[in-house]
């Protein structure tokens, strides 16, 4: 299943795919992994850029991975 979320003031789209036990959240945030932070809490990812707050989208659970390539960040995580 794919759920879609838009977040930010730019609308930036955000998917959610869930396979079986696991779901993973992608967004195309346009940057490498060297000017990203991510926090996870509770059911909330912020995201910052370079220090400020680039978005925030929601996640289904606890984030067990967070990974940026190509300027695509994923979130996995377990139902």
């Amino acid at each position: 299943m794919v759920n879609q979320q838009y977040t930010g003031e730019n609308e930036q789209f955000v998917r959610r795919y869930e396979y079986g036990e696991e779901w993973v959240v992608a967004a195309d945030i346009g940057v490498n992994g060297d000017h990203v932070d991510v926090d996870v809490a509770g059911e909330t990812a912020i995201v910052l850029v370079d220090g400020e707050t680039q978005l925030e989208f929601d996640v289904p659970g606890s984030a067990e991975s967070v990974d940026t390539n190509n300027g695509v960040l994923v979130v996995r995580g377990s139902l």
